[in-house]
This record gives structure tokens, C-alpha cells and sequence, in this order.
């Protein structure tokens, strides 16, 4: 998405080794019409799959993925929580994720009562590394039983293994942009378009 490669081009920064500062508009100040694009993005990408649920993990994921489901007819968004708190119900799906930016381990979860059978759902999340983040996602789709119709992802490290990964599963794997290289001194180097499928 040339948008979102500009935007990176622009104000994205590299620091150290695999890590792409991109909080100016993504995942801590929020570019609200860069999300909405992105969301269209998305729904061309997945349209006439039936998605009828959105799946994300708190938080940068949230904010993408409510952008997409006004383009899928409002469809609700569920988002996997780090941190157990009183209100959160005790039937839960779980699944264990390793963070790549965080270098930590850590559980999400989510209500039973808001994934089923009958769900088409779509998982969204703002960045793409080494993948463990979406497995989780696709671990607790499974757990309930319902349909995963893909996995959109609006920054995917593409020299990291989890694009791969989930590719050669089978899953429908949609990165709005993939950086294939990336250092402080070269800045970010984009896959070509007719390379990312």
C-alpha cells in the first residue's frame, strides 16, 4: 500500500537491530485517515469472504481493526487482553504469545461468549515478525470452532520468518506493507508489489 510505505519512508524509524519506530502514526499517535485506508485496504483485500467478526490483540491492533470493520458492515471487533482483571469472564479461551519487541512472554484471552462456530472472523494486527502474536490469534479461532477467513497485517517484516511461516500453512496472509530490509544508515527497503502475494 503506497500510502502506508510513504508514511513509513517519511516518519518511520529504525532502531537497532529489528525494530521499526513507526509510533508517530501507528501504534502511539494515530493517524486516523492513514486507518481508514488501511481499512479499505483490508476489505477490497477480504471482500465476499463473510467476514462477520474482527479478531485483534491489545492494544495496537485495536484501533486498525475497528478502521476495518466499518468496511465489513460494522462487524463486531474482539481483541485478545494481556492482563487478567475482575470482569473478565471466567470461561476464556487462552493461548500463550512471545513477544519479538518486548522479548517477554505473556497470555491473551478471550470471553468464550464472544468467538463461536458460527463466526467468519479476520485477524488484524499492526505489525507481522516472527508471527507468534497471530498464532495465538488462530489458536483460540480454532479453540471455538470457528472459520478463519484470513490474517491482515499492516506492517510485516518480511526478513523475519513468521510471513513465511503462516504463508506456507495456507492461510490468507494480506501485509499492507512489507519491509524486506531495514538499518539505521539504508533506512527501510520495500518488497515490490507484485512480489508480496
Amino acid at each position: 500500500m503506497e500510502l502506508l510505505e510513504e508514511k513509513i519512508r517519511k516518519e518511520g524509524q529504525v532502531k537497532g537491530e529489528g525494530i521499526l519506530k513507526v509510533d508517530s502514526f501507528l501504534n502511539h499517535q494515530l493517524d486516523v485517515a492513514l486507518f481508514e485506508e488501511m481499512g479499505k485496504a483490508f476489505a477490497k483485500r477480504f471482500a465476499g469472504e463473510g467476514v462477520n467478526k474482527i479478531l485483534t490483540i491489545e492494544s495496537s491492533g485495536i484501533a486498525i481493526a475497528t478502521s476495518t470493520a466499518r468496511y465489513f458492515d460494522y462487524c463486531p471487533v474482539v481483541f485478545g487482553k494481556k492482563y487478567v482483571s475482575l470482569n473478565l469472564d471466567q470461561e476464556i479461551y487462552s493461548s500463550d504469545v512471545y513477544s519479538y519487541t518486548k522479548q517477554q512472554a505473556y497470555k491473551i484471552m478471550v470471553s468464550k461468549k464472544y468467538l463461536d462456530k458460527d463466526d467468519r472472523i479476520l485477524i488484524i494486527d499492526d505489525f507481522l515478525a516472527n508471527g507468534k502474536a497471530v498464532e495465538a490469534l488462530i489458536d483460540m479461532v480454532n479453540q471455538a470452532g470457528a472459520t478463519l477467513v484470513g490474517v491482515g497485517i499492516a506492517i510485516e517484516k518480511g526478513f523475519q520468518d513468521g510471513g513465511a511461516l503462516l504463508r506456507e500453512q495456507g492461510i490468507a496472509l494480506e501485509s499492507l506493507a512489507i519491509v524486506d530490509a531495514m538499518s539505521e544508515e539504508e533506512g527501510v527497503i520495500f518488497r515490490a508489489q507484485s512480489e508480496k502475494k
